[in-house]
């Protein structure tokens, strides 16, 4: 029985289990995804995202660490090359685990697929797309309505104000009305303008 160990011994001895995680590593690192159980994907998680914090600092002392785990000198270019570059600015989580929806045939497993967060290019852009767009408020977008539906003529008025700080009329009382022919002109409503003219 478990009994609250914490260490999933996946059913092999400690060499095995050992030997194991650093080849899965290393394809984690080489290929950015592994599909595996989801038993094994647990435990490289664990065990794959010290090596990824360690990668951030590239000195000596912390590839050796990494070389001691892993013993894959390829691994460790990639690892201290372009993944650490990647995961710079991340504070942890390097890893997602997603769970696929078919098992494995011969004995019934969960299947799913680990992959390094930062090489996701779908799911990046998705989330980079819903960064860029701006929340707004009912508020905000009704001011917008309001901004957008002042008159031309306003705005121009403002601009000219803006650019030489005088106050400028605005464009309909500066032009001057004709002399006004009332009596001509006048036309009441439901009337044609022969009929105005016969009535004088």
């Amino acid at each position: 029985m478990r009994h609250g160990k914490k260490i999933n011994q996946l059913g092999r001895t400690t060499a095995h289990r050992h030997a194991m995680m650093s080849n899965m590593a290393t394809s984690l690192i080489m290929h950015k995804r592994v599909t595996t159980t989801l038993a094994k994907a647990k435990a490289l998680r664990q065990y794959v995202e010290p090596l990824l914090t360690k990668s951030k600092e590239d000195t000596t002392h912390s590839r050796r660490l990494v070389f001691a785990q892993l013993q894959e000198k390829e691994a460790i270019k990639e690892l201290f090359g372009e993944v650490a570059g990647k995961i710079a600015n991340r504070p942890g989580g390097y890893t997602r685990i997603i769970k696929l929806s078919d098992t494995r045939l011969g004995d019934n497993a969960e299947m799913c697929i680990i992959e390094l967060v930062d090489y996701n290019e779908t799911l990046l852009e998705a989330k980079n797309a819903g960064a860029e767009k701006a929340t707004t408020t009912r508020r905000s977008r009704s001011r917008k309505v309001a901004g957008a539906a002042k008159p031309a003529g306003d705005a121009a008025v403002t601009s000219a104000t803006e650019v030489t700080g005088e106050a400028v009329a605005p464009a309909a009382t500066v032009q001057q009305s004709a002399p006004e022919d009332t009596a001509a002109d006048t036309v009441k409503d439901g009337e044609s303008r022969d009929e105005a003219k016969a009535a004088e």
